[in-house]
């Protein structure tokens, strides 16, 4: 078997976070290779307010999860609400000839995240499913 480097990403700003967690323990449980890019240095921002005055940070974290988006081979992107960095990371993934799955338990009242994304999901056992296929075709 093949394995994938799955990077998941959602609005941490938004309180996010524990559904990030989840499925981020939910994939190893399941036997996923995921790349921790919140845990590693410290990168928990959720209870930032305002980045505009710290424009420095705003810059490493950026930079610090785009270069996750490298590494891994096929984003979980949870939309759970409108979030700017949930989305150039999908774009950002598709630019670099990575695998994007949408997952979303509500509707996705917009076709932006639909269309930069490869597949999608609507719950976990649906997000298992895809994954599977995807390391089945790599």
């Amino acid at each position: 078997m093949i394995y994938l480097i799955i990077v998941v990403c959602g609005s941490i700003g938004y309180g996010g976070l524990p559904k990030i967690r989840r499925i981020q323990s939910l994939l190893r449980e399941n036997g996923f290779s995921v790349l921790d890019h919140i845990s590693e240095d410290n990168m928990d921002y959720s209870d930032i307010k305002d980045f505009r005055g710290d424009r420095d940070l705003a810059e490493r974290i950026v930079k610090h999860d785009l270069e996750f988006i490298k590494k891994g081979d096929v984003v979980v992107a949870i939309t759970n609400g409108p979030s700017y960095g949930t989305a150039i990371e999908m774009f950002v993934a598709k630019q670099l000839g990575k695998r994007v799955i949408l997952y979303s338990e509500k509707q996705v009242p917009t076709p932006w995240p639909v269309a930069f994304s490869d597949k999608t999901a609507s719950d976990l056992g649906s997000l298992i499913f895809r994954l599977r296929e995807f390391e089945k075709h790599r």
